[in-house]
C-alpha cells in the first residue's frame, strides 16, 4: 500500500498531505478502534491535582462532573509522573482498562483514551504510576474529557429522549459506590510532635520516626541494650546529603592504611570472596545522571595534579564508611532493608563494573543508578581487580582479572538468590563486566531456588566475543523473565576491546549492519543516548534520563517488548528479528 500511496503522490503533490491530514484525524482509542474527534467537539478540563507520586495510586471523583464525554485524556501541568495504568470507570458500571508506561513530563499528555463511540458519563478514573527518574516526588495532573454539543447539555440520570445514538448520552444506571479516594495530600503531613531526646534531631521523616519507635519497642521487649542501627536509606533530613548503603561482594585485596578507618580495595587479588557495605552520600544538589567529584587541573599532557577541589559531601557524592562483614551480618543487614522495602519489594538489584573501574567508583556508581531509579530495594556491588586505568596494557590486565573472578561472582550470587530473603533479583552488567557474568548466569539457572526469581538481566554494551555471545545466549534461555541487551557504537570501552582484538566489533557493539540480534533477548541500539550512564565518562547527557527511566520501568514492571515501556523507541526490522532504537 505505502508502494502505491507513493506512485499516486508523484502523480498528484496533492495527496499525501490529504492522508497525512486524515491519519492525524484519527487518534487510536483504549481499543485500538479508528475514531474521528468531529470539528464541533471540545476538550473540557475535569479535574487538577498535585499528587504524590510516591504513592502509586489515586482516584478522582466525576460524578459531579457537568455533561457526558466520548474520551479522556490526562495532562501532567508541573513536575513528572511514570504513569502505567490508567481505569476509567463509567455510569453503566463498564470499566476500561488502558494499560499506558508512559513517562509524562510538565506539558506533556497521553493519547485520548477509553473512547466509547458516543458521550456518556465518567464516575471515576484511577490513576497508577510511579516517580520519574531523577525527578521530584510529586506532580500536577488535569484530566480533561472530550465532549460533544449533546454531551454537554446530557444530564446525569435523565435518559436521553433520542436513544443511545451516536453522540447522545448513555443512560445512567444505578451501582455501589466506587471506593474513596486513595491518593495522598498534596503536601506531606507534618510528623506528629514528640519531644526532643537527647542526641536527637526534633524534626524526623515519618518513616524514620516509626522505625526508631518499632525498635525501641523491641528493646523494651527483649532487653536489648544495643543503639538502634541508621536507617538503611536516609532522605529528607536536615544535611544537604543523602546517604545510600550499597552491599558489596569483591575478590580484590584489601588494605588498610594507617591512620584511617577506610579500607582501601585496590587492583590485586584476594583470590577469595569478601562481604561488606558501604555507605556513599550523594548530595541533594545532584544532578542525574551525573557522579559529581571534586575537579583536579592537572598540568597538560602530564598526570602532574596542580591543585584538586576539596571534597564536600554538600557537592560531592563521598564514601562514608566501608565496612567488612561476616556472612552473617551481612544477610542480616539484607533482611533488614528488605523489610523496609515498598516501591521494590523484596527486590535485589545486582550491579557488576566493567573495564577501567576501581573500587570506589564503582560504589559511586552503584549508589548513583540506585538513586536516580528510587530504588528501595537492596542495591548490591560486585567489584572484581579492575586496574581502574585506560590503556590496551590496562585492558588486557583486566581481562585476566575478570575471568580469574568467575567463581567468586557465582558465590556471591548464589547468596543473594538462596539466603538474604529476595524474592527478585535482577542484574545490570557493563561492558567486561559480562565476560565473567554470562558464564555465571549459566550456572545459575540450574542452581536458583524455585521461589527466587531472576527478574531482569540488563547486558550493557558487553565486551564479548559476537560468536561467543550468540552461543552462550541460546544456553541462558529461561534464566529470568527477561533478558535486555543495550548496544551501543560510541561505548569508550568498547573501543578500546575494538582496538585490541584487532577491529573485529563485539557482542554489545552497533556496526554499520546493526547489533546482534538474538532471540530471547531484546536489543536496543542506545548509541543515542550513550552508556555514560555505567562507564567512567559521566558527563551530564540529558538523554540518558530516557535510558534510566526505560531501566527503572523494567525492572519495576518488567514489560516487554521495549517501545511498550518507551513509545519513543523504534523498532526496526531484520531477517534475523527486530531490534529497537533511541531516535537521535
Amino acid at each position: 500500500m505505502s508502494m502505491l500511496l507513493m506512485g499516486k503522490f508523484e502523480r498528484s503533490p496533492i495527496l499525501l498531505p490529504l492522508i497525512v491530514a486524515l491519519l492525524v484525524a484519527l487518534p487510536l482509542g483504549a481499543g485500538g478502534r479508528a475514531w474521528a474527534q468531529a470539528p464541533a467537539d471540545r476538550w473540557v478540563t475535569l479535574a487538577t491535582r498535585t499528587i504524590d507520586t510516591t504513592t502509586g495510586h489515586t482516584s478522582f471523583d466525576l460524578k459531579k462532573a457537568k455533561g457526558a464525554f466520548k474520551a479522556v485524556r490526562l495532562t501532567v501541568k508541573g513536575g513528572a509522573l511514570a504513569l502505567t495504568h490508567v481505569d476509567i470507570t463509567w455510569s453503566d458500571g463498564t470499566v476500561q482498562k488502558v494499560r499506558r508506561s508512559l513517562i509524562l513530563r510538565q506539558d506533556q499528555r497521553t493519547p485520548a483514551m477509553g473512547n466509547r463511540g458516543a458521550d456518556a458519563f465518567i464516575d471515576s478514573i484511577n490513576l497508577t504510576f510511579r516517580s520519574a527518574a531523577g525527578e521530584l516526588d510529586s506532580a500536577t495532573v488535569e484530566i480533561a474529557g472530550l465532549q460533544s454539543p449533546q454531551g454537554a447539555v446530557a444530564v446525569r440520570g435523565v435518559p436521553s429522549t433520542e436513544g443511545p445514538t451516536a453522540g447522545s448520552a448513555a443512560p445512567d444506571r444505578t451501582r455501589a459506590a466506587p471506593p474513596p479516594p486513595i491518593d495522598a495530600p498534596a503536601t506531606p503531613r507534618a510528623p506528629a510532635p514528640e519531644a526532643p531526646q537527647a542526641g536527637k534531631a526534633p524534626h524526623q521523616a515519618p518513616e524514620i520516626q516509626k522505625q526508631r519507635q518499632a525498635e525501641e519497642t523491641d528493646k523494651k521487649l527483649d532487653g536489648e541494650a544495643e543503639p538502634p542501627k541508621p536507617a538503611p536509606i536516609v532522605r529528607g533530613l536536615a544535611e544537604a546529603w543523602d546517604v545510600v548503603p550499597v552491599f558489596y561482594g569483591t575478590d580484590r585485596d584489601r588494605q588498610q592504611l594507617v591512620g584511617s578507618t577506610i579500607p582501601i580495595y585496590g587492583s590485586e587479588r584476594a583470590r577469595r570472596l569478601e562481604l561488606g557495605r558501604a555507605l556513599v552520600t550523594v548530595p541533594k544538589a545532584h544532578q542525574l545522571p551525573n557522579i559529581e567529584r571534586p575537579w583536579a587541573y592537572r598540568l597538560p599532557f602530564t598526570q602532574i595534579v596542580l591543585h584538586t577541589e576539596a571534597e564536600d559531601p554538600r557537592q560531592h557524592f563521598t564514601v562514608k564508611e566501608v565496612r567488612p562483614l561476616t556472612k552473617p551480618e551481612f544477610l542480616e543487614l539484607i533482611r533488614e532493608r528488605l523489610n523496609a522495602s515498598s516501591s521494590y519489594k523484596d527486590h535485589a538489584l545486582v550491579f557488576v563494573h566493567g573495564f577501567n573501574t576501581s573500587f570506589e567508583y564503582a560504589l559511586y556508581r552503584t549508589a548513583q543508578i540506585a538513586y536516580d531509579i528510587k530504588f528501595d530495594g537492596v542495591p548490591l556491588l560486585y567489584s572484581w581487580p579492575s586496574q581502574g586505568a585506560l590503556s590496551l596494557h590496562d585492558y588486557s590486565h583486566d581481562r585476566e582479572s575478570s575471568g580469574q573472578a568467575e567463581p567468586y561472582l557465582r558465590e556471591f550470587l548464589e547468596l543473594v538468590a538462596r539466603d538474604t530473603g529476595a524474592k527478585s533479583v535482577s542484574i545490570i552488567a557493563h561492558s567486561m563486566g559480562n565476560q565473567v557474568l554470562l558464564p555465571v548466569l549459566r550456572d545459575l539457572k540450574q542452581l536458583a531456588p524455585h521461589d527466587v526469581t531472576i527478574s531482569q538481566v540488563i547486558l550493557a554494551a558487553p565486551d564479548v566475543d559476537r560468536d561467543a555471545f550468540q552461543n552462550i545466549a541460546h544456553e541462558l534461555a529461561g534464566v529470568s523473565r527477561g533478558m535486555t541487551m543495550l548496544a551501543a557504537s560510541n561505548d569508550l570501552a568498547l573501543d578500546i576491546s575494538r582496538r585490541f582484538w584487532g577491529g573485529v566489533p563485539r557482542a554489545g557493539d552497533v556496526p554499520a549492519e546493526g547489533p546482534i540480534v538474538t532471540e530471547g533477548i531484546d536489543t536496543i541500539d542506545i548509541t543515542a543516548v550513550s552508556t555514560n550512564v555505567f562507564a567512567l565518562n559521566h558527563s551530564g547527557y540529558a538523554d540518558t534520563n530516557a535510558l534510566l527511566n526505560d531501566i527503572q520501568l523494567l525492572i519495576q514492571t518488567g514489560e516487554r517488548p521495549p517501545d511498550r515501556r518507551v513509545p519513543i523507541l523504534e523498532r526496526v526490522k531484520t531477517e534475523k528479528g527486530d531490534y529497537w532504537r533511541y531516535p537521535k
